[in-house]
């Protein structure tokens, strides 16, 4: 038991290993956690527990960890740790003169995301630095979590699992409890802001459940699309339904005011699976607070790791709010994606190929 314990505790880390500044040193950690993970798996399929495999393996663990550690660095020490780079696969961190202004032999930055809001576009291109993001490889996982945070809020699955792990449901009469109410999505409208790969993706579900889809574009932009392209204020007094899915920018930061939601249905339900800032979390607690939308779901925050002052966490309704720690992008699947679709980055850099070039 000790030893599969160990072996999920080394898959963890090695998950969570994707994030992060990736350097040499920690390139060198997950290939030999991976092996030992490998290793042991095999140990434990045929009962071979062996003593040097089991040290290996917490050997391996604590060793990933440390580097893991190491790697929520400050900017003086990304400088250091950057300096002697020509690549850096990066995510989460700023990509600023003051992180990489050392690394004079840099080349290429790979980003192991999509959005790219941290790199500093002016700095790279007056070095002669590309920057490179992997769009696309988590459209159908944040896709797929925008539908979980839904319906998680749409069907009140927090009071009926509630309900009946109480014993409540044991204790009844009756065969069926409906003590919250909920609606079909048949019929219903459903709004976008940001209709790119991953919007696309929502409003094909969403129509597949019978739902009328309207977007709304923050830039001005035209969409070439079958869906009906409409003004913010429309989208916001007819949407039952309204999900952001687009990038964090001058057009959409602070975009979600307490002056928005108050123009929602008091039915509606609110998802952000975009970028935190895109919403005013003070404003969004007493849109939810004063009742002036039904519920909403997120997955990204302001701040991440969450604020513990947010005013968000005042809520503790599960009925009325849900917030997942940025988990949309994360399906195993989607991480394994991303790190090939870096290695591509890496090789159309080298060929001169622009495709999800971005600086």
């Amino acid at each position: 038991v000790a030893f599969q314990s160990e072996i999920t505790a080394a898959e963890t880390a090695l998950d969570t290993a994707t994030a992060g500044l990736v350097m040499k040193e920690e390139v060198k950690a997950r290939a030999e956690l991976d092996q030992a993970v490998s290793d042991a798996k095999n140990n434990y399929a045929e009962a071979n527990y062996t003593k040097d495999s089991y040290e290996n393996l917490k050997s391996a663990i604590k060793e990933a960890e440390e580097v893991l550690a190491k790697s929520d660095a400050t900017a003086d020490e990304m400088k250091e740790k950057t300096k002697d780079a020509d690549v850096i696969v990066a995510n989460k961190v700023p990509i600023c003169e003051s992180t990489i202004g050392k690394a004079q032999n840099l080349k290429l930055v790979c980003l192991t995301a999509t959005g790219f809001n941290n790199l500093d576009g002016d700095y790279l291109k007056k070095r002669g630095i590309a920057a490179y993001n992997v769009a696309g490889y988590s459209t159908n996982g944040v896709a797929q979590h925008t539908f979980a945070l839904l319906f998680y809020i749409l069907e009140k699955l927090n009071y009926y699992d509630n309900y009946v792990k109480s014993g409540e449901y044991a204790r009844g009469t009756c065969f069926s409890h409906f003590g919250q109410n909920f609606f079909e999505l048949d019929g219903k409208t459903w709004g976008i802001i940001g209709l790119g790969a991953i919007g696309n993706r929502v409003a094909q579900i969403a129509k597949a459940f019978g739902c009328h889809i309207i977007c709304y574009s923050a830039s001005g932009k035209k969409y070439n699309t079958e869906y009906e392209q409409v003004s913010l204020d429309e989208l916001l007094s007819r949407s039952d339904i309204l999900s952001v899915h687009a990038p964090l920018n001058g057009y959409t930061e602070n975009l979600m005011t307490l002056e928005k939601f108050r123009k929602m249905k008091k039915s509606a339900i609110f998802l952000n699976l975009a970028r935190g800032a895109i919403v005013n979390e003070p404003d969004l607690y007493t849109a939810l607070t004063e009742g002036s939308i039904a519920g909403a779901g997120l997955d990204v925050l302001c701040k991440e790791p969450m604020n513990p002052e947010n005013p968000l966490l005042k809520i503790q309704d599960s009925n009325k709010l849900i917030i997942t720690p940025h988990i949309a992008w994360a399906a195993k699947e989607t991480r394994f994606r991303v790190v090939d679709e870096v290695v591509k980055n890496i090789q159309r850099f080298q060929r001169d190929d622009r495709t999800n070039r971005v600086y």
